[in-house]
Parts: structure tokens; sequence; C-alpha cells
């Protein structure tokens, strides 16, 4: 295996073994960020240990957490890490949420791993070598290899299923009017609605993020197969949303959105 995907998967494990300890505990920590935004001790708890392990095995490593900044490396590998994506799922006890880690060269994603313990589901990628999910156990770590995922084939908006779970796309005019255009419309939200595009679950997905919850969802699209852009049809990043399909409908849905 990549030893950067290697490396991943290991730090998926070392975060899953703490986020899935504090889930639904009613004494965990909680408090607001400056942008209302909500953070738990175990969001804290598992980038700290992550970033411990990281210092250890690749100090000449670079490192963006979502919640302890940007740490310069020199090897130009830079891991970029959110703890908990979805924590506010996580703190009412809804069990979508995911550790979502990543490793970019030169800017551009190479590892991306999302691990979701409380759905039992783990997807993973290298750049140029596909795109995988596989089942977990309760502590996160997955019970087998996992299998090859691909996304759908449908060509037409008629027949797509389209998902976003941010809430701001509801007063869209330019969501609404692609809404109409799609078979079925669901609202799936933060990871989520992008590694179901992957899947071929779900043929579009739009998304807003910061840079840690969009460089592993992203990388394994695209290595299923499908196409990850702006709403404007420019780079997801750093535009801080991301349009994911499944590649056949890219074109189609940014005319839409266009007008």
């Amino acid at each position: 295996m990549n030893e950067d995907l290697e490396l991943a998967l290991e730090l998926a494990d070392i975060a899953d073994t703490i986020t899935a300890a504090s889930f639904r505990d009613r004494d965990l920590k909680i408090e607001s960020k400056p942008d209302m935004s909500l953070v738990s001790a175990a969001d804290r708890a598992a980038e700290e240990t992550i970033r411990a392990h990281l210092s250890n095995v690749r100090p000449n490593d670079g490192v963006l957490g979502e919640e302890f900044g940007e740490a310069a490396g020199t090897s130009g590998l830079r891991w970029v890490l959110d703890p908990i994506d979805g924590t506010h799922n996580y703190v009412r006890g809804i069990p979508v949420w995911a550790s979502l880690i990543a490793a970019e060269r030169d800017g551009v994603g190479v590892v991306g791993v999302v691990s979701a313990p409380a759905l039992g589901r783990r997807w993973y990628a290298a750049k140029g070598e596909g795109a995988f999910i596989a089942n977990a156990s309760a502590d996160g770590a997955p019970d087998d290899p996992g299998e090859r995922i691909r996304v759908s084939g449908v060509t037409s908006l008629a027949d797509a299923q389209l998902s976003s779970g941010w809430e701001r796309m509801l007063f869209s005019t330019r969501y609404q009017a692609l809404a109409k255009q799609c078979w079925r419309v669901r609202g799936f939200g933060d990871f989520w609605s992008l590694l179901l595009v992957a899947e071929g679950a779900v043929d579009i997905a739009i998304e807003p993020g910061y840079h840690w919850d969009l460089v592993a969802p992203n990388l394994i699209v695209e290595e299923a197969g499908g196409r990850v852009t702006s709403m404007d049809g420019g780079a997801s990043l750093p535009a801080e949303h991301a349009l994911a399909t499944n590649g056949h409908l890219h074109d189609e849905v940014l005319k839409v959105l266009g007008k």
C-alpha cells in the first residue's frame, strides 16, 4: 500500500479511538468558537494526538488542522486534519460525523481518508490508485480492506439524485432551479453528501467547507471517477464550497447554476 495512505489510515484509527469513546458522552465539554461553530473536547484531543504521532513518525511534514492551525514542514508534504467533521451532529448524538485526514503535496491532494465509526464506514483513496470503502468496527478500525467504489452512470438530470446539507442552499434560487430538474432531492449533509457521490448513491452534491473539510472528500470523489469544482466551475479550493458530480452531469449542472 502507498505509505502515505497507510499512515493516513493509521491516523484515522487514532482519531476513531478517541471520538468513538466520547460519542454520546453527556459529560463531554463543548464550547462555541468565535464564528459560532462548536468544538468539543474530543475534537481537540483527536487532533492533538494525531499531531503528536506525526511529530514522531514524520517530523519534517507540515500539518494544517481545524483546531490548532498550521505548522510548516520541509518535506513538501502537508497533512490536513479535520478531527470531527459534523461536530453539531456529534454533540447531539447524531451518528453522521467523521474524521477527515488528507495529505497534500505542492498543494495537490494525494491521500484522503474519511472515517465515520458511528456509521461503520470508512472511505479512502490515494491519487491515481482509485477509491475504496470499508466496513468499520465499533472502534473505527476497518474489518476488511474494502472494495473499490465508482460514481454512478446517470446521464440525465431527470434521473439524478441531488443532495446538500447546507441550509442556505434551500434559499438559493440557483439551487432551487437545479432541484426542480432533478429526480430526487435529499439533504445528507457535511462529508456524507460528497462520499455518497463517490459511492454512486447520489449523483450531485453541493457542500460548503474550509480547506480541511474538502481535501479528503474531493480526492475520494475524483478517484471514484467523479468531478469536483466550485459552483461557478472553478477550483473548489480555495472557493470553500464544492460541487461534486458523477462527471457525466457536471457541465449541465454548471449551466443550470449559471442561470
